[in-house]
C-alpha cells in the first residue's frame, strides 16, 4: 500500500471525530435521530475546517446498513466505499470543472434513477460557487422539488457568490476556524500514533501558523517529520516555515511598550536577515497587542498562548497605558499590514509602522490634560476647603502662651477711634425726560491768519505772509462786520435757462409732464468781485461748486 499523508490518513470517519464543529455535529445528529432530513445542505467555511469530511460522514449516516442513523460502523463496506469515493449512490462533483449547463442537464437526467444499494442517492458538489448563473438557474427546479430518494450536499468557501435563490433552498451550516489549542492537541495525538516526539512549543507554533485549518496543520507536521525525523523542536518549526517564536514576539512588544525604538528596529532587522516572514511577525505582534487590549477590558482574559512569565511582564509594561492608547497602536499596525500586503519592501513599511506606533503611545492628548486637571481639583478638596494632611505626616501642635497684658497705669488710655457714619444719600430728584442736545466736538482752532485785507492799502497783490502782522479776534470780527455792511442788498437775477428741443421717437409720444420749476443758476461773475476776493484772501477760503 502506498504512503498516505496525515491529512488523508487521519481524516474524520464519524461524527465524534469531527473537531471544533460541535454546533454542526449536534444539529445533524438530532436531524437524523428525529427523521427531520432536509433535501439540500450547504456547508460554508474556510479551507481545512472539515466541509468535505462532514459531507462524507453525513452520506455514511444516511446510506449505512439500517440507516439513517447517527452512530454507524465506519468499517462496513458501504461506509468504506463512500470514504474511498467508489460508491454508486454518492456522486462527488467538482463545481470548478463541471460548471456548465450541459453538466447540470446530465445531473437532472440521472436524478430520476433510484439508488443502487443505499436508501438515498446523494449528490455532493464541492466549490459550488464556481457554477455559472445559467447552471444555477437550470438546477433551481430540481433543487426545489427533487425526488424523495435524492439528497443534495453543497460545499463552498465563498457563499456570497451563490445565488440567493439557491441559498433559500438549502439548510446552511457555517463551519468555524478550529481553535489553536485544539489543533495543537490533535497534532500531539498524531505524533504519538506515528512514534514521533513533538515538543509542546513546536506543536503550538505549527497550530498557530495553520490559522484555524486542520488540514494545513497536518500537512505542516508531515513536512516536519520528513525534515527532522523522530524529534521535532520549536527551532525546527521556525527554521522550516519562517515563523517567529513567542519569545521574540514578546520581546518586540515589550520594546514597543517601553518606547525603545532603537531596540525594536534592531530586532526587526535581525528577523529580516534570518529569513523570517515579516508579515507573519507583524500578525503575531498585533495578536499580542490585542491580547493586552482585551486584558485591559477583562482581567480574566488569558495571554492567547503566550507563556505565563512572558505574559506577566507584558501586562506590567502595558499597565501605564489606557485602553484607547493601545487601540490606536493596533490601528496603526492594521494600516501597516495593508501596505505590506502589496509592497515589495515589507521591511520599510514595518519599520515606519513601528515608529508611528511608538509616537502614538507617547503623545499627549487632550484627555490626558483633563484627567490631570481633574486629579488636581480632587486634591484641593470640595468647595475650596483644604484637604487635611495624613496622620503620619501631620505636625503636632505646640501650645503658645498668650502675650502679657500691657500696664494700664503707665500708658495713657487711647482715645476711641472716630466712628465713621456715612452721610445720607440725597433724595433723587425726578425731572421730566427731555432729549439731550447732541454733543458737538470742539472746533479746531483756526490756523494763523496769514493775510488780512486792509481797505486803506490799495495794492494789486497782497502783502507777503511774513509782512502781515497777527490780528486778534476782535479785529477779525470788525472786518466781517465791514464786509457785511459793504455787501449789496440785492443781487442781479440769473439769466433764464434755455431748454433743449424734445427728442422725437417713433413710438407714440407720452402725455406731457407738468413743467418743473427752473433751477436758478449761480452767476460766476461775482467771484471776481474785489470784496469777495479780499474776503477769500483774508480767510484763506475757496469757492466750492
Amino acid at each position: 500500500m502506498s504512503y498516505q499523508v496525515f491529512a488523508r490518513k487521519y481524516r474524520p470517519k464519524t461524527f465524534d471525530d469531527v473537531l471544533g464543529q460541535d454546533h454542526v455535529v449536534r444539529t445533524l445528529r438530532n436531524a437524523i435521530e428525529q427523521k427531520r432530513l432536509a433535501h439540500a445542505y450547504l456547508f460554508v467555511g474556510p479551507r481545512g475546517t472539515g466541509k468535505t469530511s462532514t459531507a462524507r460522514i453525513l452520506a455514511k449516516a444516511l446510506n449505512c446498513t439500517g440507516g439513517p442513523k447517527a452512530d454507524f460502523n465506519p468499517d462496513e463496506d458501504v461506509c468504506v466505499e463512500i470514504a474511498e469515493g467508489r460508491s454508486l449512490d454518492v456522486l462527488e462533483i467538482d463545481g470548478a470543472s463541471n460548471n456548465g449547463v450541459e453538466q447540470v442537464r446530465d445531473l437532472r437526467e440521472s436524478v430520476r434513477f433510484a439508488p443502487a444499494r443505499g436508501q438515498f442517492k446523494i449528490y455532493y458538489i464541492d466549490e459550488v460557487h464556481m457554477l455559472s448563473n445559467a447552471a444555477f438557474n437550470a438546477l433551481l427546479k430540481t433543487l426545489e422539488e427533487p425526488p424523495p430518494h435524492v439528497k443534495f450536499i453543497f460545499a463552498t468557501t465563498e457563499a456570497n457568490k451563490i445565488l440567493p435563490t439557491i441559498l433559500s433552498r438549502c439548510q446552511r451550516f457555517d463551519l468555524r476556524p478550529i481553535p489553536t489549542e485544539l489543533i495543537a492537541k490533535h497534532l500531539l495525538h498524531i505524533a504519538r500514533e506515528e512514534n514521533v516526539k513533538l515538543d509542546d512549543a513546536a506543536a503550538w507554533a505549527v497550530a498557530k501558523g495553520a490559522d484555524g485549518g486542520m488540514r494545513d496543520a497536518q500537512s505542516m507536521l508531515d513536512q516536519l517529520v520528513a525534515f527532522c525525523g523522530d524529534h521535532i523542536t520549536e527551532a525546527n518549526v521556525l527554521d522550516v516555515f519562517g515563523f517567529t517564536s513567542r519569545e521574540k514576539v514578546a520581546q518586540l512588544a515589550s520594546a514597543l511598550l517601553a518606547r525603545q525604538t532603537a531596540a525594536a528596529l534592531s530586532l526587526i532587522q535581525k528577523e529580516a536577515e534570518s529569513g523570517r516572514e515579516l508579515g507573519q511577525l507583524l500578525g503575531e505582534l498585533v495578536g499580542a497587542m490585542r491580547a493586552l487590549l482585551v486584558a485591559k477590558l477583562d482581567s480574566s482574559a488569558d495571554g492567547d498562548g503566550i507563556p505565563a512569565e512572558l505574559w506577566q511582564s507584558l501586562l506590567a509594561a502595558a499597565d501605564p497605558y489606557p485602553a484607547d492608547r493601545i487601540l490606536s497602536a493596533i490601528d496603526v499596525f492594521a494600516e501597516t499590514e495593508g501596505r505590506m500586503k502589496w509592497s515589495t519592501n515589507k521591511r520599510l513599511h514595518f519599520e515606519l509602522g513601528l515608529i508611528k506606533a511608538v509616537q502614538v503611545l507617547g503623545e499627549v492628548r487632550l484627555s490626558d490634560v483633563i484627567k490631570v486637571l481633574a486629579k488636581g481639583a480632587d486634591a484641593i478638596g470640595d468647595a475650596g476647603f483644604p484637604v487635611p494632611a495624613p496622620a503620619a505626616t501631620a505636625i503636632p501642635a505646640v501650645p503658645v502662651a498668650p502675650p502679657p497684658a500691657p500696664d494700664r497705669k503707665s500708658e495713657p488710655e487711647p482715645e476711641p477711634a472716630p466712628v465713621f457714619e456715612p452721610e445720607p444719600a440725597p433724595e433723587p430728584v425726578y425731572e421730566p425726560a427731555y432729549e439731550a442736545p447732541p454733543i458737538r466736538e470742539p472746533e479746531p482752532e483756526p490756523p494763523p491768519v496769514a493775510k488780512v485785507w486792509e481797505p486803506e492799502v490799495e495794492s494789486d497783490f497782497p502783502a507777503p505772509v511774513s509782512s502781515v502782522p497777527k490780528r486778534t479776534h476782535d479785529a477779525i470780527t470788525s472786518r466781517f462786520d465791514s464786509l457785511i455792511a459793504a455787501a449789496p442788498e440785492h443781487s442781479e437775477p440769473p439769466p433764464p435757462l434755455v431748454e433743449p428741443p424734445p427728442f422725437k421717437s417713433a413710438e407714440p409720444a407720452a402725455p406731457p409732464e407738468p413743467p418743473k420749476p427752473a433751477r436758478p443758476q449761480a452767476d460766476e461773475s461775482f467771484h471776481r468781485d474785489p470784496l469777495i476776493e479780499h474776503a477769500l484772501t483774508a480767510l484763506e477760503g475757496r469757492v466750492v461748486g
